[in-house]
């Protein structure tokens, strides 16, 4: 018995084109930016010209959709590998424009040189060489004739073989005979079997995600508006990075501009926050999680097809209701006052900067919380300290840095059930115990990684605690974390390389304090007995070398803000590894002092 669950069938690529203009096949990308260059498409129509193989193209034929009136409908097949080479084709062949990184619309002129059989990007001295063809096109429009194109180029170049351009022309034209192998999928495969065909048969191996087939079954759906909610996740996503984008979409788009979308995003053009800057993939999950209450884009491929997952058949309201219930999701994620009011939030707990964020997914869950507790019309307080606190809970007990698709369905079904407020103050609870303060967060933070979530959560807790830098007697932590600042090693990182540690040994987290990069410089490789007993003379009056600290009161309370060790100031240098356990410890407990700041989740 077969196993075989795909097509493999050769079509000429006359037949392709037509199939693409009269939207028998669907090319998801055919309205986001074209990412070839102009020799790329040239290098293509000239492997065709040799009678190349390039490449096959995969579609994946969409299921059968049971139509209002109870008949059936067949699925359209959507182009999932081979875009850019069908546009490209498109592009060069058919004349059509197609839209550039800064969503211009542009015409890729390929030019044809009959004698040479050459094809080169038609620039300004092609086009006034008589013995170019400037754009390929013109032999490929449906009113071209072949006799009066060879007629045409032999009088402008009068030394040329007639009947050799004759031939070549013909030649040219051809290429559009040429065959390209078609694999269709069948229309039952689920997206993890998809993906990895895709995978296998993809020879760059690029990876395709659950995003990219959600974005691809929205830009193919014109019916329901998918083509004009695709713009505005991609919009909203360049916007956020590069608010002066806004001129470019008012100019060069104008069916967008006048849709119901564009009103949703133009605040954008004024933004200049970086704390969040989600991609189309970090979108899709968060208007999807909320708006559904599921945690697999999976389930939004499905549902945007039309399954009914009781029956398993594919209905036409369900796909109708889909995209309304989308297009929700996707205006409650892009609103002014939801995106500023979550951003502020975050800001609220430390996260000053986008440097400091760890755990995309993390942030989008702590969005979700956000637009949950939005909908339920839940007081702005009990929101915001629900939202400060699931995220450093996520970041600190890393709860979305594994499977975090299954951990997003099981948080927003239990949140379903039991009630968002009461779900999150009981997970904590059962989660954040004081066996995990004393005893697991001290063990986590023997890490090395710079970048680790852990890290950025202890410098947000400098920042609601109004840290001042290590030694500064005026500079606090929020404003070294926005400027310039030093990770300065407590115990020089020479010292410990000269004492034979390794990297990952004397960059330990527990080793870095953040300080003014002068007070880096000053300390330079002493070893801490020196500097500390130096600081302790500077407490005593004679004079300050490191910071502006000259009172021991000052400088006790600074190093409780950094949770170095009182002793330290009164000669008690330990071994290197007894002060990273020592510090280890306090920056649990500090990190547990800033957790309680960030207010209870009341119910």
């Amino acid at each position: 018995m077969s196993t075989q669950r795909y097509s493999v069938t050769p079509h000429p690529i006359e037949t392709l084109l037509t199939w693409v203009k009269s939207g028998e096949i669907a090319i998801p990308e055919i309205q986001r930016p074209f990412v070839w260059d102009a020799s790329k498409v040239r290098n293509l129509l000239d492997s065709l010209y040799l009678g190349y193989p390039v490449g096959y193209l995969i579609a994946w034929r969409n299921p059968n959709i049971r139509l209002k009136d109870g008949t059936s409908s067949s699925g359209k097949r959507i182009l999932i590998d081979g875009q850019q080479r069908v546009t490209a084709l498109m592009a060069a062949l058919l004349g059509q424009e197609v839209i550039t990184k800064d969503y211009e619309t542009t015409r890729i002129r390929i030019a044809f040189n009959p004698q040479e059989e050459k094809f080169e990007v038609a620039n300004p001295a092609i086009r006034k060489d008589s013995a170019w063809i400037d754009d390929v096109a013109k032999v490929f429009d449906p009113s071209a004739d072949l006799i009066d194109l060879t007629e045409s180029y032999a009088e402008s170049n009068p030394t040329a073989d007639r009947k050799k351009v004759g031939k070549v022309l013909q030649k040219l034209q051809k290429i559009i005979n040429n065959h390209v192998g078609v694999i269709e999928l069948a229309e039952d495969l689920d997206i993890e079997t998809v993906t990895e065909i895709f995978i296998r048969v993809n020879s760059a191996g690029v990876t395709l995600s659950q995003a990219d087939f959600a974005m691809s079954k929205i830009a193919a759906n014109e019916t329901y508006g998918g083509n004009l909610l695709r713009k505005a996740i991609d919009y909203f996503c360049h916007l956020a990075i590069s608010p002066e984008f806004f001129d470019r979409i008012s100019k060069f788009d104008k069916a967008f501009v006048e849709s119901e979308h564009f009103g949703k995003i133009k605040w954008l053009k004024d933004a200049n926050d970086d704390i969040y800057d989600p991609s189309y993939t970090d979108m899709l999950r968060v208007a999807f999680t909320s708006e559904f209450r599921r945690g697999k884009l999976q389930d939004l491929v499905a549902l945007l097809s039309g399954r009914n997952f009781e029956t398993r058949i594919y209905e036409e309201e369900i796909a109708e209701a889909s995209f309304a219930q989308l297009k929700k999701g996707v205006h409650a994620f892009v609103s002014q006052t939801h995106f500023e009011r979550f951003t502020m939030i975050m800001r609220s707990a430390g996260f000053i900067t986008n440097r400091l964020i760890g755990g995309q997914n993390a942030v989008n869950f702590a969005y979700i919380v956000y637009l949950l507790g939005r909908a339920q019309s839940l007081p702005p307080s009990q929101i915001e300290a629900a939202v400060r606190r699931w995220y450093v809970f996520s970041i600190l007990r890393g709860r979305y840095s594994g499977n975090f698709e299954a951990m997003f369905d099981i948080d927003v079904r239990r949140i379903e059930t039991h009630g968002l407020l009461s779900y999150l103050s009981t997970t904590i609870e059962a989660e954040m115990s004081d066996s995990y303060w004393q005893n697991l967060l001290p063990q986590e933070l023997e890490t090395s990684s710079a970048t680790s979530p852990l890290f950025h959560a202890y410098q947000a807790a400098q920042v609601v605690m109004q840290d001042k830098g290590f030694l500064s007697s005026h500079i606090p932590v929020d404003a070294l974390l926005l400027n310039r600042s030093d990770a300065h090693h407590v115990y020089p990182k020479d010292l410990l390389k000269k004492q034979g540690l390794q990297r990952g040994q004397y960059n330990q987290l527990a080793n870095f304090v953040l300080a003014q990069s002068e007070i880096n410089i000053a300390i330079g490789n002493k070893a801490p007995e020196v500097y500390f007993a130096e600081l302790r003379a500077q407490v005593n009056g004679a004079g300050a070398k490191y910071g502006g600290i000259t009172d021991e009161a000052t400088l006790r309370a600074n190093f409780r803000m950094h949770c170095i060790p009182d002793s330290m100031l009164d000669g008690d240098v330990p071994s290197y590894e007894d002060f990273l356990g020592a510090r280890r410890s306090l920056m649990a407990a500090k990190l547990r002092t800033y957790f309680e700041r960030l207010g209870e989740v009341k119910t």
